[in-house]
């Protein structure tokens, strides 16, 4: 895929710190090597160098001397973390004694390495839930400005016509359940902004229902189209359209019929879904009947990215992984990925 392709070589050409929080686990070290072998991120692994050691022995991994290994039991910066962790939390009743505690939690030190600025992004979830990596990032590394939810966008690779040349973007499919118009309208903004991002192009952004323009009469519906009425307050230099159904959204000649005049019926890239039940299952419709390649989900939302692993995923799932942590890593830092003002 020529945009996979892409966001290597922008990887390549501007690498990031990511910090990989299981790092004696098998796949994420099949990935990390390879990861250092393109020279398209600093790697942290955290684990015990002993166990990290011996597996890349057994797999034959050339690379892995060129990743940092952190050992989550003894570390230069254990205490200043406890301290940090103290600071962050204290509204919470954090003491030191637990802190001191959770600072010997991978995910944990992955997070608080993003918040000091010893890293600029995570990947995990090969061998934890999506709670147990989200936890600490949202406690430690939080939200962006303006942001009040967090989602999650597939890439789907599609031999359809539709999208941009077959690509379409789908949120959210992984985080918010029964999101609020007002987090609607936010999930819609953030993949619209993630869709520059790795995308590199403008996006069209669809929120869609069972009703386009009117058709039908349902709360469900008013939902999307108050979500789409706040979406496009958020991002006036965005094409927003809604309430759309996926064939008014995707095919020219529906659109044409059932919302002329719209900019985004017929041609929209980005699809934003009423809620995570028609996402997950719209995204796996396609990806199994109609035999797309879907990457992701990639988190949006957070102060800086960490993204979430399926515990099902290959080592090439993290590198694509890695490849879209840094690229989002590049964009923060440029200030181009979605602070909504």
């Amino acid at each position: 895929m020529k945009l996979l392709e892409t966001i290597m070589q922008r990887a390549q050409q501007d690498p990031q710190h990511i910090v990989l929080p299981e790092g004696n686990e098998e796949r994420t070290l099949q990935a990390a090597d390879a990861i250092l072998a393109k020279k398209a991120a600093k790697i942290t692994l955290i684990g015990k160098p002993s166990e990290i050691q011996a597996l890349a022995n057994q797999f034959q991994l050339k690379h892995i001397d060129q990743a940092t290994i952190l050992d989550p039991e003894n570390y230069d910066k254990m205490e200043a973390y406890a301290q940090l962790l103290v600071e962050l939390r204290k509204n919470k009743g954090m003491t030191l004694e637990q802190a001191q505690k959770l600072v010997k939690d991978p995910l944990y030190i992955g997070a608080l390495m993003i918040k000091s600025g010893d890293a600029d992004g995570e990947v995990a979830g090969a061998r934890n839930t999506t709670g147990n990596v989200l936890r600490p990032a949202l406690q430690i590394v939080k939200t962006k400005p303006g942001v009040s939810v967090v989602s999650g966008a597939v890439l789907l690779f599609t031999e359809s016509p539709y999208g941009e040349n077959g690509f379409v973007m789908m949120a959210d499919l992984a985080v918010t359940p029964n999101p609020t118009a007002q987090e609607l309208a936010e999930i819609a903004v953030m993949t619209g902004h993630t869709a520059r991002t790795l995308g590199g192009f403008e996006p069209r952004i669809a929120l869609l229902s069972f009703s386009t323009k009117g058709s039908a009469k349902h709360e469900l519906v008013d939902k999307v189209v108050e979500a789409t009425r706040i979406a496009k307050e958020m991002a006036p230099d965005m094409q927003i359209d809604g309430e759309l159904q996926a064939d008014a959204a995707l095919v020219p000649s529906v659109g044409a019929s059932k919302a002329p005049g719209s900019d985004v019926a017929g041609h929209a890239n980005v699809l934003i879904m009423p809620d995570i039940q028609a996402g997950n299952i719209g995204y796996k419709l396609v990806q199994r009947l109609g035999n797309a390649q879907a990457i992701g989900p990639v988190l949006q939302g957070m102060g800086a990215p960490i993204n979430d692993l399926s515990r099902g995923c290959s080592a090439d799932d993290i590198i694509q992984m890695i490849a879209i942590t840094v690229n989002q890593a590049i964009s923060l830092k440029h200030n181009k990925d979605g602070i909504l003002h």
